[in-house]
């Protein structure tokens, strides 16, 4: 029996004489449970001692462990440099399913209720070749939304609102991944600065949605009622098939460094749940401070049993990894991909249909892990959001100032259809989760305005953020009133969607994107709850216009299934569900090796053709033209083709429908693309 199956039920269970509480610690020598007062939080009305089995499961049972109760807990131990014991502290309990903070500042357990109807709401188990995912913001989505009730805005019942609902369904996406949304604090550096984390990547409690994000009358009620907002978001929005994904930060906690707040694991077994070394000194490869111990059962245990209760419990559709590389991490702090926690996330029959995506980097030795995850796993993929930057933004700068563009299109071309070079033929092309911005970094209005970061309103004199941008402002820094250089940016803006949604593997969209959000140039927004980072629902009229083209774009990706392969081809053999690629120059020619490299010839034609397994047989042709120049194309000449369709001209929203014959030649604008459906 794996030693994590020893650690069962852990947390408050009901039993017919009031509650057991379950807790985990190696090396504890006591601990005992606080039990307050049921009307008076701050009064201790009992203290259970708990009892420890042979697998350091501490456990205890009282008539007061009722829902709504709060509790505590304190612990006693070795003393050393790898201990941080001290029996006065009053302690979260890790599995607690509800958290409140005390008049005093401290947070109390709360035995949960965990009862909801669910009416019959069942999860959309979207398949990953239709799933476009849409990066949002729990608070910011709804916060400026006038047509949520004031009360509700920047709620979870705001998020869940009918005019929320309707745009997501109308804007055409499958799922929307929330930051974080487990219970988190502010770090200390943030609270004395006057600041307030706003992403919300520092857990306290990895069972309890965050209170502030539920509406006041249900932060009032308390946390049975605050679980029922957040399952109500839930259970509204699986009703209107959309999935909902969360943000999971498990590689480490709100405990910060050695010296930083003691709230729950470093008081109750600090040496067995944080990697550190021999003198105590934190192994950090998070960049925050701790990082947990995947090595060892317990903090696999947690991981597996938090997910397990958002998956099944609260109905969640899948969970983004933060910085995934530190769960696979093993004794000797090294990530494998044969990790047993990487294969327990995957293998649990309770987990299954879930879908389980990664940040595959970290900031420790050896952290940067793409394409290196177990089948089953999904990644983000930088290199396909560094090199569609550099396609469309750098290297278009590059011809400006020095007459030729940096690269040639071979490598966006790979990545374009799916990067086999990167994902494994098992894996295929959804492993790839394909993005041009996240929260982290600029905005797509802002990649098209800004050279430099500008994060000066952090507190940091703009040393935090990224510098490696792939950005290019068109020639004016900032906000511009110049004609050429705001249609030059729109058309970019538009190029880069185009490639996100018409491109090979799982789209993911940061909210506001589909319409040039700018956060004037803030690239590590992470600190900002306000107008800075909320989504606006005011729109200037080309963003009206961006936000159409976005429609279209996710349109276009539904109806036609050869942009969407859920499988790699072989060449010569007939693979279900993948797509048929031929690959054309200017002049409809096969592309020579020449074309795939000159920075002098960014022009390609790419007709791809699906091969039926669960939908009506599909072939487009893509044409991609990287210069600022227009060019002529000759439209390829192949087997079963009589006529192109033209389907989407990213230089002219009025080109549609427009029918040529192979051989036929067209005129492709500067930096653009067209799509057509191949008959």
């Amino acid at each position: 029996m794996p030693e994590t199956d020893m650690l069962r039920d852990l947390g408050v269970r009901a039993t017919p004489e009031g509650g057991q509480v379950r807790v985990w610690s190696g090396s504890a020598t006591a601990i005992e449970a606080c039990v307050f007062a049921p009307n008076d939080p701050s009064w201790l009305a009992e203290k259970l001692q708990l009892t420890r089995d042979e697998h350091g499961v501490w456990s205890g049972a009282s008539s007061r462990l009722v829902p709504g109760a709060h509790y505590s807990l304190r612990a006693s131990g070795p003393t050393g440099p790898q201990h941080a014991f001290d029996k006065s502290l009053h302690l979260i309990d890790p599995y607690a399913r509800g958290l409140a903070r005390t008049n005093s500042g401290h947070w109390h357990s709360i035995v949960q209720d965990d009862a909801f109807d669910w009416a019959g709401a069942r999860k959309p188990n979207t398949p990953l070749d239709h799933t476009v995912i849409y990066e949002a913001h729990a608070k910011g989505l709804s916060k400026l939304n006038p047509s949520i009730p004031e009360r509700l805005r920047g709620t979870y019942a705001g998020l869940a609102h009918e005019s929320n609902i309707a745009y997501l369904k109308d804007l055409g996406v499958t799922a929307i991944e929330l930051l974080p949304v487990q219970q988190f604090v502010s770090e200390q550096r943030l609270i004395k600065q006057g600041l307030r984390n706003y992403w919300g990547y520092n857990t306290l409690g990895f069972f309890t949605p965050h209170a502030a994000y539920a509406s006041r009358a249900a932060q009032v009620a308390g946390a049975a009622a605050v679980l029922r907002e957040f399952k109500g978001m839930v259970k509204l929005l699986h009703e209107a098939g959309l999935e909902v994904i969360l943000d999971v930060v498990y590689n480490h906690t709100a405990e910060e460094g050695p010296t930083g707040p003691t709230t729950s694991f470093r008081g109750l077994d600090n040496a067995n749940y944080y990697r550190q070394m021999a003198d105590g000194d934190y192994i950090d490869v998070t960049g925050c401070g701790n990082t947990l111990d995947f090595a060892l059962p317990a903090a696999q245990r947690l991981v597996l049993d938090s997910l397990r209760y958002w998956a099944n419990e609260v109905q969640i559709d899948g969970f983004r990894f933060d910085l995934a590389p530190a769960l696979g991490r093993d004794d000797n702090v090294m990530f494998t991909p044969d990790h047993p926690l990487l294969h327990a996330i995957i293998d649990d029959p309770a987990l299954q249909n879930v879908k389980m995506i990664a940040e595959p980097w970290d900031v420790g030795m050896g952290g940067w892990q793409v394409g290196n995850f177990p089948n089953g796993w999904e990644e983000w993929n930088d290199g396909y959001r560094d090199r569609m930057r550099d396609f469309w933004l750098t290297d278009v700068s590059s011809e400006r100032l020095h007459g030729v563009a940096g690269q040639g299109i071979g490598s966006m071309a790979r990545r374009l259809a799916g990067s086999a070079h990167v994902f494994s033929h098992e894996r295929g092309p959804l492993a790839s989760v394909n993005f041009i911005t996240a929260h982290d970094g600029f905005t797509i209005a802002d990649l098209t305005a800004y050279n430099q970061k500008h994060n000066l309103g952090n507190g940091e004199n703009n040393r935090d953020g990224t510098d490696n941008n792939h950005s290019f402002n068109h020639g004016v820094e900032g906000p511009t009133g110049d004609p050429a250089v705001v249609a030059a940016r729109c058309r970019a803006m538009r190029n880069l969607l185009g490639t996100l949604l018409l491109s090979g593997g799982v789209p993911m969209i940061t909210a506001g994107d589909e319409f040039g959000r700018s956060q004037h140039g803030n690239n590590n927004a992470y600190c900002h709850d306000s107008t800075l980072t909320w989504l606006p629902w005011t729109k200037d009229p080309w963003q009206d216009e961006l936000l159409d083209v976005s429609r279209r774009l996710l349109r276009l990706r539904r109806e036609n299934p050869a942009l969407r392969p859920v499988r790699f081809g072989v060449f010569g053999e007939k693979t279900p569900s993948s797509t048929q690629m031929d690959w054309f120059n200017a002049d409809g020619a096969t592309m020579s090796g020449e074309n795939w490299d000159s920075p002098t010839a960014r022009t390609l034609q790419y007709l791809a053709a699906s091969t039926p397994e669960l939908e009506e047989f599909n072939r487009i042709l893509l044409i991609v033209h990287g210069l600022e120049t227009p060019m002529t194309v000759t439209l390829p000449t192949h087997t079963g083709v009589s006529c192109y369709v033209l389907l989407w001209d990213s230089a002219d929203d009025g080109a549609e429908g427009i029918e040529l014959a192979p051989g036929a030649e067209r005129v492709i604008a500067g930096t653009s693309m067209q799509l057509f459906r191949a008959l």
